[in-house]
Formats: structure tokens, C-alpha cells, sequence
């Protein structure tokens, strides 16, 4: 009979540290879906063209708050800066339901650009400051057998999320699912402080790798062999180091610039179908609220299908096909899926394509993209994870939306544009062979107050 650790491969001393992560990162996703259709909705109702312009403009807000969120990590415990950045955005969110409540009707169209900018800076911030604790919280092992759990706590959020916007959407103005997105940020708070001040969740002693990564023989011996438990809160100190240490690591670092190249394909890509999206979309529906609905329709398909392949399917692909095979899905989804809406650019092509491609991610590429963090310094993982998720996905960002419009300007129709996508798919999968085939610094031997965290460890297994 299958037991609770068989289906979620969680080991007795780990369930109050998962139960706060799927706490934290189910509240934190369900406050985004609620923004998300909204987002969305704004920006068809800006114009398609206008597009690429408030890509830019997330850049630019991206670019000035990275260097001040490296200063915080810089300077506070883990607690205060991811707190602190929760409650900026929280405050911020405020505003934004002031002014559509009581601004002029003539200041709608600038207040939903500003919005779009702001939710897309939101998005990434939060999710990347919630991954960053999961990678030092968690080791390799463990991120194996319980980042698809985690993943499918994110799905859990959206899904919830999801359908109380299609539900609500047309009964309630969106200020008060605006409002109630601040509640469930706090909650995710409360839950962040609580997983942070804990204990880090350390491997059973019985389960502690090799040198080789296999797992060891006898208990005892592991026991032995086990490093003692790290003094409650020592993880939670300021990391020091200089504001843009994560950007030089990055730029450094083979393995960090392989990770970062996989999220520009995969962000460049991801720009590409958005406008494919908008376009389609601004075709077939012309009223407000029902855009809202059939964004927050193909969330719901999305989170639903990706729940079920995350709770059953993700943590076995990683553990039986490996770190590489499970990178590769998604790559292979986007050949397959571009090449589908070069063929026959319709709202239902582009509902599949859509939904198989953020499911591919949600599912198998976002928790093999964090593993490959947990075999670098503890610094890496705030800093550079933080420039990369940032920076270096709204450069992505950047690329396609300019690429997009550049190649409209050229003449290529819906049907053309989706042919260009599809050889830099493959690129991309190749590059995915060759990430999940390296070997990062040895998080295991990783101490925070080493003195040669950025020097070469001793190789882990490849995935």
C-alpha cells in the first residue's frame, strides 16, 4: 500500500519545513494569478504595439531595483530582505488600487501601463526571492525528491488563484482582487520568517550523499560521517560582499552563464508567443472582461494539467531519466509547439501551444533550473540567482519583444514569425544537453563563512 512518503518523498524530519514552503509559495502564487489576468488584460487594452515599449520600461524598473535588492541582501538577515521586499510590493499594490478607484478616467490607459510594468517587476522579484530560499534551504538531494512537490504547491496557488479571477471577474471590480492579493503576500510572509528562523531542514542522517553522489551504505556510518546540525538561524545572517558581485559571478562563472543563457532562450521564446498570443487574442475578443476570462481560462487549463504532472510525474522523471532529460522537455514542447503555430496560427493552436508550454516549464524545466542552483555557493544563490531571474530574463524579454516587432516591420505575418522560433528552440535545446552535463561548485561543502566559496569544489555527480 502506498505510503504519504512514497507519493511526495518527503521524510519524517522534513514535513514542518515543506509544509511552511507550500504555505509560503502557494499564498505567494495565488496573489499573483489574482494580478495576472488583470495584467494581461491591461496590456491588450494598451495596444499590441505598444508592447514592446513596457518591456522596456520593466527593464529599466528591473535595472534599478536589482542593485537595491543586492543591497539589502548585502546588509540584512534573509528574514528582514525577503519580508521587506514583500511588504515594498504590498505597499505599492495599495497604491495602484487608490488610483484606479479614485483616479480620472483619463489617467486609465497610463495607470495600466504602470500596472503591467509593475506586476511583471513583481513577478519575478518574488518568485526568484522564494527559489533562492529553497536552494539554501534545501539540499541537492533533497531538492530532487521535493522541488516537484514545491512546484506543485506554485500550481496549487495559480490554480486557486486562477479560478477565483474567472469567477469573481465579472461580479467583483478588480481592485478588490487586487486588495485581497496583499492578504495572501503576507501570509506568504509570515510563512517565509517561520521556514527561515527554523531549522534547514537537514538530509536524515542515513541519507547523506557520497562522494560520488550515490547515496551511502550503512546509517551508522553516515552518522558518523554526517556534519553536525548548523545552530538554528545561522543561515539567517546578512551575506556581505558587494552590491553587484551576483552580475560579475555570473559573467565569470561558466556554469552561471550556461543557466542564464537557458533563461534568455527560454524568456526570448516565451516573448515571442506572448505577442503571437496578443495578437491572436486582440483579434478574436474586443470586450474588456472578456479577455480577463479567457486569460484566466488558459491559467486555470494550465495549473490544473501542470498540479497533476508535478505531483506524480516530476520528482520520478528527475530521479529515473536524470537532470538532462528533464531540461530537455521543454526545448523540445517549444520546437514542436512553434512549428505547430507556423502551420495554422488559430486561438485554439495557440491554446495547446500555450498551455503544453507552460506546463512544460511549471512542471519539468523550473524545478530542474533551480537543482542546478543548489550546487552553488550560498552568495550565488541569493545574488546571481537574483541578477539572472531579474535582469538577465527582462534582457531576455528585450530581445524578443524588439526581435518580434522588428521582424513585423519586416513583413512577416503570424504565420511566419513562429519559423524563426523554432531553429533557436534547437539551439536551445543543445544547450540544455550541455547545462544539465556540468558540474557547479559543491553546495554541500558550501559555508557561509568560507572564504573560498567561488573556488572550484569537488565535482558533484551529473544529473
Amino acid at each position: 500500500m502506498p505510503t504519504a512518503e512514497s507519493i511526495t518523498k518527503v521524510k519524517p524530519g522534513e514535513w514542518r519545513a515543506v509544509g511552511l514552503a507550500l504555505l509560503y509559495v502557494g499564498s505567494l502564487f495565488l496573489a499573483y494569478y489574482l494580478l495576472r489576468p488583470i495584467r494581461d488584460e491591461m496590456g491588450v487594452a494598451g495596444g499590441v504595439r505598444n508592447l514592446p515599449w513596457l518591456f522596456t520600461g520593466t527593464l529599466c524598473a528591473m535595472l534599478v531595483l536589482s542593485p537595491l535588492f543586492a543591497l539589502a541582501v548585502k546588509r540584512l538577515p534573509r528574514t528582514r530582505f525577503i519580508a521587506l521586499s514583500y511588504r515594498f510590493f504590498a505597499s505599492h499594490l495599495l497604491v495602484f488600487v487608490g488610483l484606479l478607484q479614485f483616479a480620472p478616467e483619463s489617467w486609465a490607459l497610463g495607470i495600466g501601463r504602470a500596472f503591467f510594468i509593475w506586476v511583471s517587476v513583481f513577478n519575478l522579484f518574488v518568485i526568484s526571492v522564494f527559489w533562492s530560499l529553497m536552494v539554501d534551504v534545501f539540499k541537492a538531494e533533497q531538492g530532487k525528491r521535493l522541488f516537484g512537490l514545491l512546484s506543485a504547491g506554485v500550481t496549487a496557488g495559480g490554480l486557486l488563484g486562477s479560478a477565483i479571477t474567472s469567477a469573481l471577474v465579472g461580479r467583483l471590480d478588480r481592485v478588490w482582487l487586487m486588495g485581497l492579493a496583499v492578504v495572501f503576500l503576507e501570509v506568504a510572509v509570515w510563512a517565509a520568517r517561520r521556514l527561515s528562523r527554523g531549522s534547514a531542514a537537514a538530509i536524515p542522517a542515513g541519507d547523506q550523499p557520497s562522494a560520488d553522489g550515490a547515496a551511502s551504505e550503512p546509517a551508522s556510518i553516515a552518522a558518523k560521517a554526517a556534519p553536525s546540525p548548523a545552530p538554528e538561524g545561522e543561515g539567517d545572517r546578512a551575506l556581505g560582499g558587494r552590491v553587484f558581485d551576483g552580475m560579475w559571478h555570473t559573467f565569470r562563472n561558466p556554469y552561471l552563464g550556461g543557466i542564464a543563457l537557458f533563461i534568455l532562450f527560454y524568456t526570448v521564446l516565451s516573448t515571442f508567443l506572448y505577442f503571437q498570443q496578443a495578437s491572436i487574442v486582440a483579434e478574436a475578443f474586443t470586450d474588456r472582461a472578456a479577455r480577463t476570462a479567457f486569460f484566466a481560462r488558459v491559467d486555470l487549463a494550465v495549473n490544473a494539467l501542470t498540479l497533476g504532472l508535478q505531483l506524480f510525474v516530476t520528482s520520478r522523471l528527475l530521479a529515473r531519466a536524470g537532470l538532462v532529460v528533464t531540461l530537455c522537455v521543454l526545448p523540445l514542447v517549444s520546437v514542436a509547439g512553434f512549428g505547430a503555430l507556423a502551420l495554422s496560427p488559430t486561438v485554439a493552436v495557440l491554446v495547446v501551444v500555450q498551455v503544453l508550454r507552460r506546463v512544460a516549464n511549471f512542471a519539468f524545466a523550473r524545478p530542474a533550473r533551480e537543482i542546478l542552483f543548489t550546487r552553488t555557493s550560498r552568495e550565488d544563490r541569493y545574488k546571481a540567482k537574483n541578477f539572472i531571474d531579474t535582469a538577465v530574463y527582462r534582457s531576455g524579454d528585450q530581445l524578443g519583444s524588439w526581435g518580434y516587432s522588428g521582424l513585423m516591420a519586416l513583413g512577416l505575418g503570424l504565420a511566419q514569425l513562429p519559423l524563426v522560433a523554432v531553429p533557436l528552440s534547437l539551439l536551445w535545446l543543445l544547450l540544455a544537453v550541455w547545462l544539465g552535463r556540468q558540474k557547479g561548485e559543491d553546495a554541500e561543502a558550501d559555508s557561509p563563512e568560507s572564504p573560498s566559496s567561488h573556488a572550484p569544489a569537488a565535482p558533484l555527480g551529473q544529473g
